[in-house]
């Protein structure tokens, strides 16, 4: 019997390589080559042509274009991340760490889009009877969800052509394996290629297919980077598992917008929606505390009110500067900028940053909020009651303008907030009911208005 040819494969890019190197020689990244048996040449010359016919060229402006219509999903917050619902023909990825509930939604989804069209769920690794479970355990009906536990890619396309369902969920595209090639489920070539066929079946036939992808202990979805770019929406899973709420992220849509988020609540009954968020991110105090402000974050179109904390405490010679939930290099910078421009020094001094909830906040509108924490947790005094900020402080001290700062003010006005310190160009010309605004151009003034207020 002949030896079987080894070959390392990029799982960035897909090259290939007949030995290891540190290096990918297609795309330059580093330690991505994985170790594979070289598949033969297949006789079939036309195994990777598209399903779907030839089109002559057109002029883009006379190309006939409509909405694509939408079927919500029965799941509101997961229906705000796909961008209304699902397409027809749309293929969606949606990775996520072990028992973070992938699973457990999708069939939640399944069941409540089967009164309205043929849905079936393709299991590859758990029973029927594990599924059915899960089912009774959550309060599903079930009656019109259609399982099959398999693993093979012909089985699976011959069960499509069959069904004819207009959803299927395929869980998940890691365990499943194509007959034409001989690498084990997983592997490089096989999620490849198995991706990309379920992706051309679902053009051709309009069936919309939802793909659970696992995830590798960095947190990327495991496989090659090229799932990614073949399917239509790349959904994340985020929240810690000892905690009960979840977030799902839109990375990539190509149907809607990206960094949408939807939140759940994990409860007996399987995954419900957090229709108002930010009681979430904001702690119940029974009276205000010092180093406690709250600000206003934008997730996708949604504002969010997220409390950030901050401890500070002495620390001695080598005093440490730690943030959860925030950019770490970002906070040495604000302290920086505090002690150049406000005159407040934390050179001895340990700072601890917080954002409640187990939220990450990117945007640097937090730099403002940040600030005033810190100075309120130094001198020991709350912040008054129903107050709020936010802003991008720079380097030279000035309060920079953050993005749709109306509808940030008239989220918190809304939730019942009743003071905020907005950079100047947030101002609105319209003063907002019930909301006292102050605007700020630079940090030293921020910071003696907040004496002023306490």
């Amino acid at each position: 019997m002949a030896k079987e040819k080894i070959v390392y494969t990029c799982t960035e890019c897909g090259g290939t390589s007949p030995k290891w190197l540190g290096k990918c020689p297609a795309c330059n990244a580093w330690n991505t080559l994985e170790e594979g048996v070289a598949e033969p040449a297949s006789a079939t010359k036309h195994r990777f042509q598209s399903l779907a016919k030839s089109l002559p060229v057109a002029t883009l402006s006379e190309i006939d274009a409509a909405d694509m219509a939408r079927t919500p999903t029965g799941l509101e917050e997961l229906d705000r991340v796909l961008g209304g619902g699902i397409v027809a023909g749309g293929v969606v990825l949606i990775g996520g760490d072990p028992g973070i509930g992938k699973s457990t939604l999708l069939l939640q989804a399944a069941d409540a889009m089967s009164t309205q069209m043929k849905v079936l769920y393709v299991t590859g690794e758990e029973s029927g009877a594990q599924i059915a479970l899960r089912a009774r355990r959550l309060g599903l009906d079930g009656s019109g969800v259609r399982v099959q536990a398999e693993i093979q890619l012909e089985r699976i396309q011959a069960t499509l052509a069959a069904e004819e369902p207009a959803f299927c969920v395929i869980d998940s595209i890691q365990t499943v394996y194509s007959d034409q090639l001989t690498s084990a489920p997983g592997s490089v070539a096989q999620v490849r290629e198995c991706a990309a066929q379920l992706t051309r079946t679902a053009k051709a036939s309009g069936t919309t297919i939802v793909l659970v992808g696992h995830v590798t202990k960095e947190g990327a979805i495991a496989g090659p980077r090229v799932l990614e770019h073949i399917v239509d929406t790349v959904l994340y899973f985020e929240g810690d598992t000892h905690s009960s709420f979840r977030l799902v992220r839109a990375i990539k849509n190509r149907f809607g917008a990206v960094n949408e988020i939807g939140v759940f609540a994990m409860t007996e009954r399987g995954l419900k929606g957090v229709s108002n968020p930010s009681a979430i991110f904001l702690s119940t105090h029974a009276e205000p505390v010092p180093g406690s402000c709250v600000m206003v974050t934008l997730e996708g179109t949604r504002p969010l009110l997220v409390e950030i904390q901050a401890l500070v405490d002495s620390g001695g010679p080598s005093p440490r500067r730690l943030s959860v939930g925030l950019d770490r290099d970002r906070l040495a910078m604000l302290l920086a900028v505090l002690h150049r421009h406000a005159g407040i020094a934390c050179m001895d001094q340990d700072v601890f940053v917080n954002a409640v909830g187990g939220v990450r906040i990117s945007e640097p509108a937090a730099d403002l909020a940040v600030m005033l924490a810190i100075q309120s947790s130094l001198r020991g005094k709350p912040l008054p009651r129903g107050f709020l900020a936010f802003g991008e402080v720079g380097l030279a001290g000035e309060v920079r303008p953050a993005p749709r700062g109306q509808e940030r003010l008239k989220e918190a006005a809304k939730l019942g907030f009743s003071v905020a310190v907005v950079p100047k160009a947030n101002a609105p010309k319209k003063a907002i009911e019930g909301l006292t605004i102050h605007a700020v151009e630079r940090v030293e003034q921020a910071v003696d208005l907040l004496r002023e207020l306490t």
